[in-house]
């Protein structure tokens, strides 16, 4: 029998990078990353990715996978989530997946949407036909699927038509029965929950800890690099406010800062949204608890939510 999924799950600034290191040592684990952001090479402070120290007190996975030039997908994590999962295990390690990307966890628990087998004809055929043409059509057959793509967006655009000539069903109807799926049992997912007001002014608190850590610089480095900076990347929280502002999109930094926070905020509230579809057991964390003083008790319940016959070290 496989062993369980065990995963340590949270909003952004909820600080479960800060549990995660707390429990590993008395969980003998490693960290896998759960993040679609942490992927990026070069993008550090922006992604609150791990220090080198945390990295040599506990081993950390599935970070610095790809130049921020590429557009990292998630058929790439996963293979290499697969990968790491080995690694640990065969170490008679215990693999920790610790973030907060909910389709990382998603194609983790349940393996990615797949759809019908391409139709390279079919294909070919939508290739051919004027972008405006091709989007009104997807807009009339699929309007959920419109409403998430770009018109430019030709593969994606091309694959939702290509879907529906094949099953006769929207994209999106398919992917609806994919996200809305029960996991499967062996998965232990705990997360890390906080006050909505104590959220965000962590949040806030982040911000200016990055800024303060060099934020504005790497981001300029990041635009200067020979490579440039990819579509995926780029809209990664931090990097494109503070790329608005060196570009001239946003009339100041204070303001780009300020457009920050905002969005912090909004995708906290979206991440706890996403959470929803998932049997997480949540722990429950005040201001004044510290992740050492805490980690016993996501240790105790990891534990006691682990299906009979979970391999222990």
């Amino acid at each position: 029998m496989a062993d369980p999924i065990h995963a340590l799950i949270g909003p952004t600034a909820s600080g479960k990078e800060s549990f995660a290191l707390a429990v590993a040592p008395l969980l003998g684990a490693e960290i896998l990353s759960l993040d679609s952001m942490k992927v990026y090479r070069e993008m550090d402070i922006g992604t609150a990715k791990a220090s080198n120290a945390a990295r040599a007190a506990v081993p950390h996975h599935l970070l610095d996978l790809a130049d921020p030039a590429d557009d990292f997908t998630t058929r790439r994590w996963l293979s290499a989530a697969e990968q790491a999962l080995s690694l640990v295990r065969a170490r008679s390690r215990l693999p920790l997946f610790v973030g907060g990307t909910a389709l990382y966890l998603k194609a983790l628990l349940h393996g990615l949407f797949e759809g019908p087998a391409a139709q390279p004809s079919i294909r070919a055929r939508l290739h051919a036909m004027p972008v405006e043409e091709r989007f009104a059509l997807l807009a009339r057959i699929d309007p959920l699927s419109a409403a998430r793509l770009h018109p430019n967006d030709a593969r994606r655009v091309v694959r939702a038509l290509e879907i529906f000539e094949v099953t006769g069903n929207p994209a999106s109807s398919l992917r609806r029965e994919w996200e809305s799926a029960t996991p499967p049992a062996r998965a232990v997912l705990l997360g890390i929950r906080r006050p909505r007001p104590e959220l965000y002014a962590r949040i806030d608190q982040r911000v200016a800890r990055m800024v303060g850590a060099g934020l504005v610089e790497e981001v300029r480095a990041l635009l200067a690099r020979p490579g440039g900076v990819g579509s995926t990347a780029r809209q990664a929280l931090g990097y494109k406010e503070v790329a608005d502002f060196l570009e001239g999109r946003s009339p100041s930094l204070e303001e780009a800062l300020r457009v920050l926070r905002t969005r912090t905020r909004n995708f906290a509230r979206r991440q706890l949204t996403w959470f929803k579809r998932f049997p997480i057991r949540w722990i429950d964390v005040g201001a004044d608890e510290t992740p050492v003083r805490v980690a016993p008790r996501i240790v105790a319940q990891l534990r006691a939510d682990e299906p009979p016959g979970t391999n222990r070290t």
